[in-house]
């Protein structure tokens, strides 16, 4: 499950002085992923069969980050941020009804069903970092603009527990006034993909805007790839 995220208005405050040779940083920000991966992607699955939206995956991050800088212009960057969502959802498309003490999937156009077809889907994400950051005109000043890039190591899980629809076990359903109807069994899911890991590139610009001698705040977008 390849990563992609952006995150955005991340808001840095620097404990030592911008003056001082290093910095170490707490880190909130926002990440939205781009939800991308190809077809047979957990997240085109997702957001194709259930009713999820991709608003639910957007959510605030905590991280942390040193910065050792080299000149006026150029520093380094190792930080480490977390990402952990999880949202409840709902087979758009098909109801439950339970036969024989089976449950199976009935295409929600012609059927009320008995009960709706939920799982929940969690994506945690953990984003270390290292990167070189370049401010063009320095770092005294009013606003400082800067940009930077780098290397990932991001450390991933995917859990997915409740009801899944066992579109590999397919059933005809005769009904008296449609016809055959093509119905699937529902399954209990306890699905774990933990610990596993990937690694990227990322890009990064912003502002830092120095509101105090040992204070800062940093607007930043992110593209990790």
């Amino acid at each position: 499950m390849k990563k992609r995220l952006v995150m955005i208005a991340a808001l840095i405050i620097l404990l030592p002085a911008l003056g001082m040779s290093n910095a170490i940083s707490v880190r909130l920000g926002y990440y939205i992923p781009s939800f991308k991966g190809g077809p047979d992607s957990l997240w085109t699955i997702e957001f194709d069969q259930m009713n999820f939206k991709k608003a639910n995956y957007q959510s605030s991050i905590l991280g942390f980050a040193y910065e050792q800088f080299f000149s006026r212009e150029i520093s380094f960057l190792f930080s480490l941020d977390t990402y952990n969502r999880s949202r409840t959802g709902l087979y758009k498309d098909y109801v439950g009804y339970t036969i024989d003490n089976q449950d199976y999937a009935f295409p929600f156009e012609f059927y009320a069903g008995d009960f709706d077809i939920t799982h929940a889907f969690n994506v945690s994400i953990t984003p270390i970092q290292a990167s070189v950051k370049v401010m063009p005109f320095g770092r005294r000043g009013t606003i400082v603009p800067y940009v930077g890039g780098g290397v990932g190591l991001y450390l991933w899980s995917v859990k997915m527990l409740g009801y899944l629809v066992d579109f590999q076990d397919a059933w005809i359903y005769e009904d008296p006034d449609l016809g055959d109807v093509d119905i699937y069994t529902v399954q209990p899911v306890e699905l774990r993909e933990q610990n596993r890991l990937s690694f990227g590139t990322h890009f990064f610009g912003g502002i830092m805007i120095p509101v105090a001698n040992k204070l800062a705040i940093e607007a930043e977008i992110k593209f990790n790839m």
